[in-house]
């Protein structure tokens, strides 16, 4: 059985391979090494085909993803990033915009990647860019109030003419 960890693992192994291999979505050669790499990996067929999805997904908003770590992180660009910290950061990216699990699980998730995967640094500045990028975008979620969701000023108590007319 596959876990949503196993998912993520698997996505982002996917992610390294494309970014680092110059992955061409069309080239179905690509796809086909790329799955069969995968074949290797932990988590089992379901989670290495859900995984292949995910990062197709994430592939294609990469560049989505890195437009906004590069306005919170401009130190940062993700050009200056290693692979596997720019992989991570487009993979929760993409699973936060998607809304495919909430963003507090999302983040921590990034965060446990970084630690398994890249350096000691790396899940602090995960941290940080995507708690960034997660109050960001409920910032921009919350509206003006509509008129119709107003509240209806207080009444105010009828005046004595008002009590002696009625």
């Amino acid at each position: 059985m596959s876990t949503a960890r196993d998912r993520r693992r698997a996505a982002l192994q996917t992610l390294y391979q494309f970014d680092a291999g110059g992955y061409d979505p069309a080239n179905e050669d690509d796809r086909r090494i790329i799955r069969q790499t995968l074949e290797h990996a932990a988590g089992g067929e379901a989670a290495h085909r859900a995984g292949f999805e995910l990062a197709d997904a994430a592939w294609a908003t990469r560049d989505e993803a890195d437009a906004a770590v590069t306005a919170l992180a401009p130190d940062w660009p993700t050009h200056r990033q290693p692979v596997i910290d720019r992989s991570i950061l487009r993979l929760a990216y993409h699973e936060i915009v998607a809304e495919l699990a909430p963003p507090k699980v999302v983040i921590n998730e990034a965060v446990e990647l970084a630690r398994e995967f890249s350096t000691e640094k790396s899940p602090l500045f995960i941290n940080g860019v995507l708690d960034r990028i997660y109050k960001s975008r409920r910032d921009d979620d919350v509206e003006d109030p509509s008129p119709a969701a107003t509240p209806a000023p207080a009444a105010t108590p009828p005046s004595d003419e008002e009590r002696a007319e009625g």
